[in-house]
């Protein structure tokens, strides 16, 4: 996909879970069009991600508020501002019927797929009020119809729902609120595991069943890549997308969620 030089030029933007994945190819995007990147993320792994391209990075638990506010608060110190917020963060971490699972892996599930977003919005809004300008730009999921990941799936439902919500808040502040919900994304191997990785032949066909279902569901029948996933999310956080807001944008072959 082809970069923009300069089209972020004297922006500050802070991208959460940017240490892989996502997250760390829309960081590479946003420094090849001249933002000033502050990465975000729970793995020390973001300092060397970020010398990659320039930026700075900062550890931080962002399934908590106190983390939340430590990443606003180490960009607003490095840059004065942030003009916009980019949310990664957020990936299933069982991959199962939902009876299988325990109360405290649906617990699990939501705090590291909901919270992280509900924390850092709450963080940045008196900052972005007070500007009356910004955008933040939500990662959520066409999982939202998905099989065996339904905590999962109802953490990103209220992702979605948090989007439309505050977009309508934020609106006369200037203040553009929009998402994404990418569909299966090839990507490599995680540095940092999400959580277990399937054993034996049952957990293993639950996880089959998860491609099986992403596959038949696009329209292009395949996975996307980080790159097409990372243009999206820079386009709505770019000026070119300054009559959207509250918008969900499917990126996924054709899959709507």
């Amino acid at each position: 996909m082809t970069a923009h030089p300069g089209r972020f030029s004297g922006r500050a933007v802070l991208v959460t879970g940017a240490a892989q994945g996502i997250g760390l190819a829309v960081a590479h995007r946003l420094a090849a069009e001249s933002a000033d990147v502050v990465l975000a993320d729970r793995s020390e792994a973001v300092h060397e991600a970020a010398a990659e391209m320039g930026g700075t990075g900062v550890v931080v638990d962002l399934e908590q508020y106190e983390g939340a506010e430590a990443a606003i608060a180490f960009a607003l110190d490095r840059h004065g501002r942030i003009d916009c917020l980019i949310n990664t963060v957020g990936g299933t971490i069982w991959a199962k019927p939902y009876e299988h699972y325990t109360p405290d892996q649906i617990r699990a599930e939501v705090q590291r797929s909901l919270f992280p977003t509900l924390w850092t919005c709450r963080a940045v809004l008196p900052h972005l009020i007070e500007r009356r300008s910004g955008t933040i730009v939500n990662v959520s999921s066409v999982a939202t119809r998905g099989v065996n990941r339904l905590p999962y799936a109802a953490a990103k439902g209220g992702v979605n729902a948090i989007t439309a919500a505050l977009a309508l808040e934020a609106a006369p502040y200037g203040i553009r609120v929009v998402a994404t919900a990418p569909g299966g994304t090839d990507a490599p191997a995680r540095r940092i595991p999400r959580g277990p990785a399937p054993e034996g032949d049952r957990e293993q066909e639950w996880y089959r069943q998860i491609v099986d279902q992403t596959v038949s569901s696009s329209l292009m029948k395949r996975y996307g890549s980080l790159a097409e996933q990372a243009a999206a999310i820079v386009f709505l956080a770019s000026d070119e997308a300054s009559y959207i807001t509250g918008t969900v944008l499917p990126v996924a072959g054709g899959d709507q969620g």
